[in-house]
């Protein structure tokens, strides 16, 4: 049976707004994790919101160039394509050209999934990278202080999509996932990993995406369908950060913030 969970979902009226609500949540908790702990570890995903968001980290005329500790900042990716760093495609690629290229974030200090290798390789190395950097002994696995998602229409987070067998690991931090549905391979973040997160959010914009996100929050348990159902956080937490096209199927909230009970 499935762990229970609190969802807590805020709306926002607009994709800007949303972008703008997550780059304070981003900043929030690194800046905790960082007093915390001395390190923020942040695994982050591609998408057009999280574009949006790395614009306005890096953005001067905001204030998180200045107050995220990009030097205690660990920063990892959830998923990415199988393809080179320089591709249109690649998580990576985004990801700096919006952010790594604007920031004073280390070098040493940003992990990217090597996509150009061959999958099943490109999974093992960026396993080993995480039990390098997260210390790991034998059968630990990390704990990220901040998991940022998005959600496919059809219901795929990270890269783990409706029916493949990445679904059914439970052993390893990260594996190559073959997508038949998109006819290609994907390196993913496996979901035990994701939930052990200490925040856990999804970002989540447009009208298109009104009915899966009730259908995976509001339906019958079907994570083979709908695998971001599978995402319920140890911690029994999860975040939704939503604009109000998306938000739609959802009950009202109220003064913007809603709350759904998982069981």
């Amino acid at each position: 049976m499935p762990r229970s969970a609190t969802v807590t979902y805020r709306v926002f009226a607009t994709p800007p707004e949303v972008a703008l609500a997550a780059a304070e949540f981003f900043m929030s908790n690194v800046v905790s994790a960082a007093n915390a702990r001395g390190i923020a570890r942040v695994a982050i995903s591609g998408g057009t919101t999280p574009k949006a968001m790395f614009a306005l980290l890096a953005n001067p005329a905001q204030p998180f160039v200045k107050q995220v500790p990009w030097d205690k900042l660990d920063l990892y990716w959830v998923d990415e394509r199988c393809v080179g760093p320089e591709d249109a495609d690649s998580n990576y690629r985004m990801t700096c050209e919006a952010l790594l290229s604007k920031v004073l974030l280390p070098a040493e200090r940003v992990h990217r999934m090597e996509g150009e290798l061959e999958p099943e390789e490109a999974a093992a190395r960026y396993e080993a990278a995480i039990r390098n950097g997260f210390r790991l002994e034998g059968a630990e696995t990390p704990t990220f202080d901040l998991v940022l998602l998005g959600m496919g229409d059809d219901g795929h987070t990270a890269s783990l999509f409706p029916h493949t067998e990445a679904l059914n690991e439970m052993s390893h931090i990260v594996v190559a996932n073959h997508v038949p549905q998109k006819d290609t391979w994907r390196i993913t973040l496996t979901w035990p990993v994701i939930t052990q997160g200490r925040e856990v959010a999804f970002l989540i914009e447009g009208a298109g995406k009104a009915q899966v996100l009730h259908d995976v929050f509001e339906g019958p348990y079907q994570p083979e369908t709908y695998p971001s159902q599978i995402i319920r956080p140890a911690n029994g937490r999860l975040t939704l950060l939503l604009d109000a096209a998306a938000s739609s199927k959802l009950p009202e909230p109220v003064n913007g913030t809603g709350t759904l009970e998982l069981r």
